[in-house]
């Protein structure tokens, strides 16, 4: 295919306005895939992305389209996630493209992910093409949200109408793509030159690793050198996916595709690398992707100890297609060992921790989140706090900084009040306000990253009625005060129960997390005392119940102290199995700081 017949684009929106959707018509109508092969979402390859409705990891796919000029043009398409947690799958995507589609609900208009997407868009001076989609809905209004495209996103050119549930408008999509997306720069007669944006591990193949062709031809045979890395190897593969992966002959400039290079060890390969030819290599490698920084942090351990070296395996498994997730070794007193992961929020923490036990058959336990601090110690040095069990005596505590973020919030006019006072319990500083259109109003805040985490999205969908919208970024950190927040079974500290908890909010906190454990605690043979602990003062406590049983029930006459006698070896026995026994924690008490409602 001449380079001048081939486009490249991507498909960005909010969250549910359907993306794997319009993908799947575009696919459909240029007859991409045979009609018994196809379902709904065939870019979401992942079970629980079906399962969830939610695409996870952006996809790509070639098509073909005989436009109305005369012309074929293939087109190389890539449907990408909407979820803030994953917008590090969408900034990968972008950089192999020259076009996007920018998808607005008819009925929801622009929300916060819509922005940020636009933003990553533009910064990667791609030419973005605005369509309203789902106009078929009865409640849609495409012609407020073309006013709110013109005025919140300032894109001059008149929006495209589609519903990609029936393809209404999907052929004018692909016409509006050849006619205004531009070709690919570049030549084949350059040294090459690809950019490394995804990579997959097959148990047969190694790593696949998914790549843009800048500049000249890659083909089997070839040897080729990664840039960063400085490894050298030899391609046995190329292809392409159509959606599933097919071999071809060779990948010319500008197209996407894939190599195979046997490689079987997954650190080998870095996302945002450039592969150039060994023998004739580029002078200078391709500008690669901006770090991105994990945000979240929990421990992740499994429930069986023998499962240790497999979940070792399947993170490293893992880190090879999921570009924001890290971790590390570490033990527990209480839980053995396990992994320090971080995340880059808590969607992103709960789809990792499912697929580790759909996909690799694990078992696991996960502490509660929390985020990376930063404390100056009295001896001057400056260190980073990612789990409690880190930090260190008050004593010993000069300073203490916390992450904080700027958050951007799309709400309904008639919930702003109730969306103010929801942030200001976070902590939350009141930034900036601006009004849409009549119904809708954007608020700025900045919060403490920590207070955000866990339930404050849940929250806001809830007091709007499902109309809220959250898009955030990192702005650094501030000076704060924080206390360890201890949680004692039996007098014992539960380090994976533990948490950093601002001091203010210390004794409130503490309270709800024992009541909570003493309905999550099983009964014993006695009695469970639940403590929350600053330091050495307990600030809260609960007891759950000793299960009662009727040591007496055999008697049936005789002296009363035959029944004392019974009821105070009980007792003995009691206070023994307090000494030597061990409470077994249920996973859904780890859970329960999650579940926890203000």
């Amino acid at each position: 295919m001449k380079r001048k017949n081939i486009r490249n684009f991507c498909i960005i929106a909010h969250i549910d306005h359907g993306k794997s959707t319009l993908a799947d018509r575009l696919m459909e109508i240029t007859q991409s895939i045979e009609k018994r092969g196809f379902h709904d979402q065939m870019l979401d390859d992942m079970e629980l992305e079906r399962e969830r409705g939610i695409t996870i990891k952006a996809s790509a796919v070639r098509i073909y389209f005989n436009s109305k000029d005369g012309q074929r043009y293939q087109l190389n398409l890539i449907d990408t996630p909407g979820h803030v947690d994953f917008s590090y799958e969408v900034a990968k995507s972008l950089s192999a493209c020259e076009g996007a589609l920018l998808l607005v609900d008819a009925a929801q208009g622009i929300q916060a992910q819509t922005v940020a997407n636009f933003y990553l868009a533009t910064e990667q001076n791609l030419k973005i093409i605005p369509v309203i989609n789902k106009i078929d809905l009865p409640h849609a209004q495409p012609d407020v949200v073309a006013h709110q495209i013109h005025d919140v996103l300032c894109i001059e050119e008149e929006a495209l109408l589609a519903s990609a549930k029936d393809g209404k408008g999907a052929v004018e999509i692909l016409e509006r793509i050849v006619r205004d997306i531009p070709h690919p720069g570049g030549s084949e007669d350059n040294p090459l030159q690809c950019l490394i944006f995804d990579s997959v591990f097959d148990n047969y193949k190694g790593v696949v690793v998914y790549l843009r062709v800048v500049n000249g031809i890659i083909e089997p045979k070839m040897h080729v050198s990664f840039m960063d890395s400085g490894k050298r190897y030899e391609v046995l593969e190329t292809g392409i996916f159509n959606p599933k992966p097919e071999k071809v002959d060779r990948l010319s400039c500008g197209e996407v595709g894939y190599i195979v290079c046997n490689i079987k060890d997954p650190a080998e390969v870095l996302i945002g690398d450039t592969v150039t030819d060994f023998k004739n290599p580029a002078e200078k490698p391709l500008p690669g992707f901006k770090k991105v920084h994990p945000l979240v942090f929990c421990g992740l351990y499994p429930v069986s100890s023998v499962d240790f070296d497999n979940l070792r395996d399947a993170l490293h498994k893992l880190k090879l297609t999921d570009y924001g997730f890290i971790f590390e070794q570490e033990s527990s007193p209480s839980l053995g060992f396990g992994f320090r992961c971080g995340f880059l929020g808590l969607l992103h923490m709960d789809i990792v921790q499912e697929r580790l036990e759909r996909e690799f058959e694990i078992n696991l336990i996960a502490t509660a989140p929390s985020v990376v601090y930063r404390v100056l110690k009295t001896n001057g040095d400056l260190i980073e706090i990612d789990n409690p069990a880190k930090f260190p005596e008050p004593t010993q505590i000069e300073d203490i900084e916390e992450p904080y973020i700027k958050a951007f919030m799309i709400v309904p006019e008639d919930c702003l009040g109730v969306v103010m006072s929801l942030s200001q319990s976070k902590r939350g500083i009141y930034v900036n306000k601006e009004f849409l259109d009549e119904q809708r109003v954007m608020l700025t805040y900045e919060f403490p990253l920590g207070e955000v985490i866990v339930d404050f999205f849940d929250k806001l969908k809830s007091i709007t009625r499902g109309y809220g919208s959250l898009d955030y970024e990192f702005i650094g950190y501030r000076a704060t005060r924080l206390v360890k927040l201890d949680i004692l079974i039996n007098g014992e500290a539960c380090d994976a129960l533990s948490f950093l908890v601002f001091r203010d909010n210390a004794q409130y906190k503490g309270r709800q997390i024992v009541s909570k454990l003493r309905e999550l605690i099983p009964r014993q043979l006695y009695e469970v005392a639940i403590q929350a602990a600053i330091g050495a003062k307990v600030i809260a406590r609960e007891n759950v119940k000793a299960m009662g049983k009727n040591v007496t029930a055999k008697c049936y006459g005789g002296d009363i102290s035959r029944k004392r006698k019974l009821l105070e070896k009980q007792k003995m026995g009691r206070k023994r199995m307090k000494q030597f026994g061990k409470v077994q924690i249920p996973q859904e008490a780890f859970r329960a700081i999650l579940q926890i409602n203000d």
